[in-house]
């Protein structure tokens, strides 16, 4: 496959990747799919939102720091002045800026993961409940006990709905990483040989 080809495919891949980033991270704003949990967080400043959702690690790092380079790898795919060896150039450091927004995503994913949710629960059977994160000391060992979720009082499955939105992030962060990686090599390449685009 020619290096303007792969950077069409790559800016294709990282458009839906990073609407899906975008789109997991603000869902994440809305536990059990109500919104009064983010309207208490802000109204009463007592945490009712998992912290790392407010990192904004699938808006700002999966999202739009790699929707941007998404932009510019696809207009040096198409065939311009000089094979268009200037635009697979930038597209070198257009990709590396996704690289450190697909790595923000990945860390705020991770922690999130580890760390578990913020939920009303009882420490203990007789204790009052109270907002905080029961898993946050157990280094993600949660993750592998299903009978552990059910310390979480409320939000209704925040446990299993914070778990399937960061597990997306961090899949979709992945694969972003490894695009703009690639498209690094690739825009070497081009700059090198150019696009081999039309009669190229």
């Amino acid at each position: 496959m020619c290096t303007g080809k792969c950077s069409k495919v790559i800016a294709i891949s990282l458009y839906v990747l990073s609407g899906v980033s975008i789109i997991c991270n603000i869902i994440a704003f809305f536990p059990d799919w109500s919104t009064m949990y983010a309207k208490l967080d802000r109204e009463e400043n007592g945490a009712r939102i998992t912290d790392e959702v407010k990192y904004m690690g699938g808006v700002i790092g999966g999202g739009i720091m790699c929707l941007i380079p998404a932009i510019h790898i696809h207009l040096t795919s198409s065939i311009g002045c000089c094979a268009n060896r200037c635009g697979m150039f930038l597209s070198i450091g257009f990709a590396a800026a996704g690289v450190v927004g697909a790595l923000y995503s990945l860390a705020t994913s991770a922690l999130g993961l580890s760390n578990g949710p913020v939920c009303l629960f009882m420490e203990t059977p007789t204790s009052v409940p109270g907002w905080g994160r029961p898993f946050l000391n157990n280094n993600g060992s949660y993750l592998g006990d299903s009978d552990l979720w059910t310390k979480c009082i409320e939000p209704k499955g925040v446990v299993e709905f914070n778990l399937g939105l960061f597990a997306t992030l961090l899949v979709v962060a992945s694969l972003e990483l490894v695009l703009c990686g690639i498209q690094m090599v690739n825009g070497l390449f081009g700059c090198i040989c150019g696009t081999c685009s039309g009669r190229e």
